[in-house]
C-alpha cells in the first residue's frame, strides 16, 4: 500500500472517484482508494469530504449517493410518501417530449407540486418551471425522462 498522497493528491482523487462512481458511504470511499492502492483513515476522508463541501443527492429509485454538484447541497425537503400523496391528490397527467417533462395538474396545483418535485432533490431532474396547472420538468436526458415519467405515473 502507498501511504504518500499529501492531501492535495488525495482530494484530486476523491473527487475522481466520486464523479466517476456512485459512492454511498465514507467506508466505500475509503475501499475505492484502498483499491487505488491508497491507505486512508476513515476519519481523514471524513474531514476531506467535508473540505469538498460533498453532500448527499438521491437518484430517482430513492438510492443515495455522495455528489459534488452545488445542485445538491441541501437535504431532501419532502419524502416519498409526500411525493406519493402529492401526486395522487394533484396531477392529471404526464407526458414527455425527448428531456422534457409536461405534468398536468388541477388548477392552483403546479407550483405546490413543482415544489414537492424540487425537493425530492432528484439528481435527474434540472429544474422545473410551473404556472397554474402546469409544470415542466427538464430532465438530464430522454431516457432519463421516461424513467422520470414512469415513476410519476405509478405514483
Amino acid at each position: 500500500m502507498r501511504h504518500g498522497l499529501n492531501k492535495r493528491q488525495r482530494l484530486k482523487l476523491i473527487k475522481e472517484i466520486i464523479g466517476t462512481n456512485r459512492i454511498s458511504s465514507q467506508e466505500e470511499l475509503v475501499s475505492h482508494l484502498k483499491q487505488k492502492g491508497h491507505e486512508v483513515a476513515q476519519s481523514t476522508i471524513s474531514r476531506d469530504m467535508h473540505e469538498l463541501r460533498l453532500t448527499k443527492a438521491r437518484d430517482h429509485k430513492q438510492q443515495e449517493f455522495y455528489s459534488m454538484d452545488g445542485r445538491f447541497s441541501r437535504e431532501n425537503i419532502f419524502d416519498m410518501d409526500k411525493f406519493r400523496s402529492k401526486f395522487a391528490d394533484s396531477v392529471i397527467s404526464v407526458s414527455s417530449a425527448e428531456n422534457i417533462l409536461v405534468i398536468r395538474t388541477y388548477p392552483g396545483e403546479a407550483q405546490g407540486t413543482a415544489a414537492v418535485i424540487d425537493g425530492m432533490n432528484f439528481v435527474e431532474i434540472l429544474g422545473t418551471v410551473a404556472g397554474d396547472d402546469t409544470i415542466i420538468c427538464i430532465a438530464s436526458d430522454s431516457g432519463t425522462a421516461g424513467r422520470m415519467r414512469n415513476l410519476m405515473e405509478q405514483q
